[in-house]
């Protein structure tokens, strides 16, 4: 939903399709679209036990099964923010990469030692594996009391300035309408799991990409049979899959030196098959919803779309 905030001639999706691409748009899991199961509640603790991790492995996969499965045809992705993480993880788990063509990632999340704002690294050191234990295997909702006084009692803190929350987690955005920013915040965050802040916090914590850590050694060994949780390896992504990195220069979640760390994978890839744009104005969700983004950001995206063509 967020890719379709801005009005039809400044997102992207919109613009992919005048330039005659079919576009498939997926929700993410917990979200406002995506809380139906086969034989769980959204209300029950068992619905919210998965991280991102899942996603790598059965949700991104069903969607390129069913995108493909209806069309016949290799998939150009774009992803933003998680929707990078997801991707990247999965190409280099080899899945997906025989029914892809391209992918353009923006805002791209991997490496999140460097995460600039002053909320984010908080809430990292906050979002430890006992939390999941605390509060149980639950939803993390914005608007739920509980996460709201949590969300409070992190504000509190010495050095973080939630006067402006989106600021405080994204960035100094740029090029965004004030209108556009107001449906934002009806709209997001959505809800995640528990489960996920806490993988994430994982990663802004230790400094790699790696599955979850339960925490306890024989968890670990339980889950993955080894102590410690697999890392996802991206130089494995294959050198020869073009893939198209846009990121932002005043980004706190998508920091450029994290984007240096990530872009180090990509050092064997094939020269004509990676293509990197830096903007140096641009934070999170300038990406998305930037005024701006045609110009800067999407015409890039469709003219190395339909360079694979």
């Amino acid at each position: 939903m967020t890719w379709l905030l801005n009005p039809p001639e400044q997102n992207l999706p919109m613009i992919l399709a005048d330039n005659g691409f079919d576009v498939w748009i997926a929700n993410t899991r917990g979200t406002r679209f995506s809380r139906r199961h086969t034989s769980l509640d959204s209300n029950q603790p068992a619905f919210w036990n998965w991280s991102w991790d899942e996603l790598v492995s059965f949700d991104l996969p069903a969607v390129f099964d069913f995108v493909y499965g209806q069309t016949g045809q290799k998939i150009d992705y774009v992803g933003h923010s998680l929707g990078t993480l997801v991707a990247l993880a999965s190409f280099s788990e080899g899945n997906l990469v025989k029914q892809l063509k391209s992918a353009a990632l923006l805002s791209p999340i991997a490496y999140l030692s460097h995460m600039s704002t002053a909320l984010g690294v908080v809430a990292a050191k906050f979002f430890v594996g006992e939390i999941v234990q605390l509060l149980g295997l639950t939803e993390f909702n914005i608007k739920e009391e509980s996460v709201r006084n949590l969300l409070k009692s992190l504000c509190a803190r010495p050095g973080v300035d939630c006067y402006d929350l989106m600021s405080a987690l994204t960035g100094k955005n740029c090029c965004l309408n004030s209108s556009t920013i107001d449906l934002l915040l009806v709209n997001e965050p959505q809800s995640t799991s528990v489960k996920n802040m806490v993988h994430l916090a994982q990663m802004v914590r230790n400094g790699i990409v790696a599955k979850y850590n339960y925490g306890r050694t024989g968890y670990n060994l339980k889950q993955y049979g080894e102590a410690s949780p697999p890392i996802y390896n991206l130089s494995n992504i294959p050198h020869d899959l073009p893939i198209f990195f846009s990121y932002g220069g005043q980004d706190a979640l998508s920091d450029v030196q994290d984007v240096m760390l990530l872009l180090d994978n990509f050092k064997a890839h094939d020269v004509d098959k990676l293509s990197v744009q830096f903007i140096k104005d641009y934070a999170h969700i300038d990406f998305i919803m930037g005024v701006n983004a045609k110009d800067v950001v999407y015409n890039q995206v469709i003219a190395f779309f339909k360079r694979q063509h």
